[in-house]
């Protein structure tokens, strides 16, 4: 269906792709991998007509072709659902589905009737109940996601790509994608799909290619590879030391907060919690267990319906974010773009914006202060940027997750808290991620890390809480950890 042969595409200082080659068939789906900056996102835009390739030659379900815009590879059939998705929240699921393609009349007005016929055919074609005449800012995530389909379902759509299209959906949501995607290359639909999570592209990828530096480095059948040597082809070295080693044995601290019969917003109840000086506690359990909900309790967040948090000798019937900063708290929440970045600003500001007494003077931002602080910053964290001057919104998602640790680590003095610290970036990115956090906890910062990666899991925690619905079931020691304990807990079923 597309066969792409020495493309290479090169921006101002930069060579994004180098002689790339990637042929994907009908009615296969196929895995584009490689870390952040690889040139997974160059090269779906050279594919959807966003860029036009400086060298190389694209054919397509059997021509050459040379799109001169998207609407060029659009009409063709070539799809991107991104990351981000493309939908208008105030109008309606219909609306979204048939923008740009409106059904109309004979007097060339909106068939607002026939677009909400045709909407509910497209999608029951995917096997999904929504109601066309529902507004999208109504819909769950995982539903907008159909949506996004259901659009490119308008053409035929013979190529349709996805950029990490379970960052945003979890658990039930993430098998019915996985359907509705088998169903699409069942009719002979070509899918590119673009994760970071392998396990899924074990799952449901027939083959793979891996990209880095903007190169082509291989492309394998699924059966002819495993996760090792995918990582190995992915990040270019040894991945089996995935999880740095704590250096020594030494026992953690003193409990530096302890939080006690916690109940938060009806989705918490009576939770106790002790995290220590220089150990690293995983808050464990499935989605919806209440995991973040108590992080943001003790934060400070949400507020709390009962129970109490203790730092410094001091007990707390209700937290502040501003008082948990004070006393030594951070937060690096699971949402980065929402929640934890301010995303039009510079990699300074955000890098300093949880210290600003540290540069204002008289009430102003001592921007040379501000310059120098994130300098440093950056050289410690190892974030990829040119400049501290440099926007974080066109940074790389491990970049940005290592900007919201750098600002955190400045003022954190006993306690940081790691919502998905890992979340939808590379392996290698990883790497640093959790080397940077054993570092901390060796300065003798108390971690709490929330995950749902197991893997992740048990190999950062010296001890892990599990919760289920709310409730804390259980904690398991070094020694006790394994998937399958954990698991026991967060569902109280027997483990196999």
């Amino acid at each position: 269906m597309l066969t792409l042969t020495s493309i290479s595409k090169s921006f101002p200082g930069v060579k994004a792709l180098d002689q790339v080659d990637l042929d994907v068939r009908a009615g296969e789906i196929h895995g584009l991998l490689g870390e952040n900056g690889a040139g997974k996102s160059t090269l779906t835009k050279t594919i959807a007509g966003v860029y036009q390739p400086d060298e190389g030659q694209i054919e397509f379900d059997g021509e050459i072709v040379h799109w001169a815009a998207p609407g060029d590879a659009k009409e063709a059939g070539i799809h991107v659902i991104y990351q981000e998705f493309v939908l208008f929240p105030h109008l309606t699921v219909a609306e979204n589905i048939f923008l740009g393609n409106e059904r109309r009349g004979g007097l060339g007005l909106i068939d607002y009737a026939q677009t909400r016929r045709d909407a509910r055919e497209l999608l029951q074609r995917l096997g999904v109940e929504i109601n066309p005449d529902q507004l999208v800012s109504e819909l769950t995530v995982a539903d907008q996601q159909m949506v996004e389909i259901a659009k490119a379902m308008v053409h035929k759509v013979k190529l349709l790509i996805l950029d990490e299209p379970t960052a945003v959906i979890s658990g039930h949501e993430v098998e019915l994608l996985f359907k509705r995607l088998e169903a699409l290359k069942a009719d002979g639909v070509a899918i590119i799909y673009i994760s970071h999570r392998l396990e899924e592209i074990f799952e449901i990828c027939d083959r793979v290619t891996v990209l880095k530096d903007g190169q082509f480095v291989a492309g394998k059948e699924i059966g002819e590879i495993d996760r090792d040597q995918l990582i190995a082809l992915m990040v270019g070295r040894d991945m089996s030391e995935l999880f740095p080693v704590k250096e020594d044995d030494t026992p953690p601290g003193e409990v530096v907060l302890r939080a006690r019969d916690i109940s938060v917003n009806g989705r918490v109840h009576k939770a106790s919690i002790e995290l220590r000086a220089g150990e690293i506690t995983a808050l464990a359990g499935m989605v919806g267990a209440g995991r973040t909900e108590l992080a943001m309790g003790i934060f400070g967040g949400l507020p709390l319906r009962s129970g109490s948090v203790e730092i410094d000798g001091e007990t707390f019937s209700q937290m502040k974010p501003a008082l948990a900063i004070r006393k030594g708290i951070g937060l690096v929440t699971e949402d980065r773009k929402g929640q934890g970045l301010a995303m039009q600003l510079d990699v300074a500001a955000n890098v300093t914006a949880s210290d600003l007494g540290a540069v204002t003077q008289s009430g102003l931002i001592n921007f040379a202060k501000e310059f120098q602080i994130a300098e440093q910053e950056i050289q410690e964290y190892q974030i990829a940027c040119r400049v501290p001057r440099n926007p974080v919104a066109t940074m790389s998602g491990g970049n940005q997750q290592k900007v919201i640790v750098a600002r955190w680590a400045r003022t954190c003095s006993k306690v940081l808290i790691l919502d998905e610290p890992t979340r939808g970036v590379d392996v290698g990115a990883k790497t640093e991620i959790y080397r940077i956090m054993r570092e901390l906890a060796a300065k003798g910062i108390a971690i709490l890390m929330i995950s749902s990666e197991l893997p992740e899991v048990v190999g950062m925690s010296d001890r892990v809480v599990v919760m289920r619905e709310g409730v804390i079931t259980g904690e398991l020691a070094q020694g006790e950890l394994s998937e399958e304990s954990i698991m026991q807990l967060a569902t109280q079923q027997e483990a196999a």
